[in-house]
């Protein structure tokens, strides 16, 4: 019959509770860039884009305003259009990602197998009248 029991219950008086300070969070410093094209990069502009990439279909992508780099693998599209920007001093319309995983193969001589690294390729589209010297 304790459900119908009518004496109060004990009133549970509960002891606050200290609060913990939270540990300060490290932020990643941004690297100061010469202009203020690249100011929000967390890398230098030159360690996100490491080459063009010089194939018969990016020569013929050039003459549509579109430009094909090599771009490290943790690169983003932001990233990679402020680094256009402080490298070229051009202002890309949209950028376009591509990412080329490793694959394993077999040596033509003498059986041996190999891997061929992995790349991220970033397509940059520029606006009409804007080029990028490459040579």
């Amino acid at each position: 019959m304790a459900i119908f029991n009518k004496k109060e219950e004990k009133k549970e008086t509960k002891k606050p509770v200290a609060k913990r300070k939270a540990a300060p969070v490290k932020e990643k410093k941004a690297i100061k860039p010469k202009s203020d094209a690249g100011a929000n990069l967390t890398k230098a502009p030159g360690r996100i884009i490491k080459a063009p990439v010089i194939t018969e279909k990016a020569v013929k992508m050039t003459m549509q305003n579109a430009y094909v780099f090599e771009v490290a693998m943790d690169a983003t599209k932001n990233d990679v259009k402020t680094a256009v920007r402080a490298l070229y001093k051009v202002d890309p319309v949209k950028v376009n990602m591509v990412r080329k995983n490793p694959r394993a193969y077999v040596a033509r001589f003498r059986n041996r197998r190999g891997v061929k690294s992995g790349i991220k390729k970033a397509y940059v589209f520029l606006k009409k009248g804007e080029k990028i010297d490459l040579a």
